[in-house]
């Protein structure tokens, strides 16, 4: 470990470039790297356009966030390194002008990709554009960096969920990604949406078959060119231990499942109850990211420095979080904290079988939505909760894969990452280990939704 810089070492006077720095991980990755590595010079943010809103607004409208509260009393003149490219991820060259993709291409040292659509149900066309075009658009521009030490592409531990066991590497394509994006960009909406179910086998939907092909992106594109690393989160959760414990901004996976348990909204689930909720903490991930993108910049084996590291971000080796806990622990948080204005006393049953689950669904939420949404018409007021009910029924759908089917992903080199710290790096990246994540997953949707509510 001699002459191998600490991680703040490693990032000063650094510039680095993140895609989806608006989004769930990008906003705590931002601000942990301007909380722990402080001398770090520039952090450029990929943003799209929008017409009567100057770049600083827009970095105000993240930076006023409470999850950037610790950093603003410690070291608020940080938040001025924070500067806006504006681009588009679904454009061609990112949608860059000239003149700042030149200074990317001088300044940048560290990339991170995060930026992605999360829609499952998204169009093959947009699914492609978005998650494999624009990776491959991020990866030329990484390509023409004079003084690049590291790319990181952060993908999705899901992106091989038609394999029942995912190691930490790359795993054959099931479709060509130079053919998949040209067909995407020549081939007419109405017929891929016809041949996408054939064309996308086996994946289970256009996300994770965009995902996987953005992995073979940037392995096709950087293996052996520059160092790189391939990170993998599964079901990223509300944060466990820093900034502040249980910050999120947005409602999706587990704490939106809470949710309409709380209110009432949702009265039966329709999951196997041993589907094992493989989530893992944000601000463990992002410190997971920093360090590999650290360690990877750092070895000392330049063959082995160009050779791509696939992570997996995932609890797997613990004792899990299934369904049938997760139902009980929300009964737990509604105990301690219910909501106001519930439309039903909280009372959540889970399901395997599809024909108890629409049953079910008609009787205690379709119908009493529909009730409901009647009064409100009769008060002039606007009826909403018959709406509100069909986008759960569609979520409940489209996850049904999801929620029937467990995984085992490998995660030895991804727990490993705590023992590659140095002495000093320990507290300033503090790891959780696989016995206490069990312990902080079980309590911090309890502690998120009393933060919250």
């Amino acid at each position: 470990m001699v002459g191998i810089p600490t991680i703040p070492e490693f990032y000063r006077n650094k510039t680095i470039f993140i895609t989806g720095g608006s989004g769930f991980i990008g906003k705590v990755l931002v601000e942990k790297l301007l909380r722990s590595c402080p001398d770090l010079k520039t952090i450029y943010l990929l943003l799209r356009e929008k017409k009567g809103r100057a770049p600083e607004d827009r970095i105000k409208t993240i930076t006023d966030l409470p999850l950037f509260d610790v950093l603003k009393s410690k070291n608020p003149d940080s938040l001025n390194k924070i500067k806006i490219v504006v681009g588009d991820v679904r454009e061609l060259d990112l949608g860059l002008d000239l003149q700042e993709r030149q200074m990317l291409i001088d300044q940048v040292n560290v990339v991170f990709h995060g930026a992605a659509s999360v829609r499952f149900d998204d169009s093959l066309t947009d699914a492609v554009i978005m998650n494999t075009r624009g990776t491959r658009e991020v990866a030329k521009l990484v390509l023409e960096m004079k003084n690049l030490d590291v790319f990181v592409h952060i993908s999705t531990t899901y992106c091989n969920s038609d394999r029942k066991v995912v190691e930490e590497r790359l795993y054959p394509a099931v479709a060509e990604w130079e053919k998949t994006i040209e067909i995407a960009e020549n081939i007419d909406r109405h017929t891929l949406n016809v041949l996408t179910e054939k064309y996308i086998h086996p994946k289970p939907n256009t996300y994770t078959f965009a995902k996987s092909l953005g992995e073979h992106v940037v392995y096709d594109m950087c293996n052996g060119r520059i160092p790189l690393v391939v990170y993998r989160p599964s079901i990223v959760i509300p944060t466990v231990l820093e900034p502040i414990t249980g910050w999120i901004d947005n409602f999706n996976g587990p704490m939106g499942v809470l949710v309409g348990y709380g209110k009432g909204l949702v009265r039966i689930m329709y999951s196997d109850p041993n589907n094992i909720m493989d989530c893992m903490p944000v601000d463990s991930t992002v410190k997971a990211i920093i360090i590999s993108s650290w360690k990877q910049a750092t070895y000392k084996d330049t063959n082995q420095k160009l050779t791509v590291s696939f992570y997996n971000s995932s609890n797997n080796g613990m004792k899990n979080v299934n369904a049938e806990t997760l139902v009980d622990i929300s009964r737990k948080i509604w105990n301690e904290c219910p909501f106001d204005n519930v439309l039903w006393y909280p009372n959540t049953k889970i399901t395997k079988c599809y024909y108890n689950y629409f049953f079910q669904m008609i009787i205690y939420q379709l119908v009493p939505a529909l009730l409901v949404d009647g009064i409100l018409k009769l008060m002039g007021e606007r009826p909403m909760l018959t709406k509100i009910q069909r986008k759960i029924h569609t979520a409940t759908i489209t996850l049904a894969y999801f929620t029937h089917n467990n995984w085992t992903f490998v995660n030895d080199k991804f727990y490993n990452l705590k023992c590659e710290l140095l002495p000093t790096d320990v507290d300033s990246f503090p790891t959780i280990g696989r016995i206490q994540l069990f312990i902080h997953i079980s309590l911090i949707l309890l502690q998120v939704l009393k933060s919250i509510f």
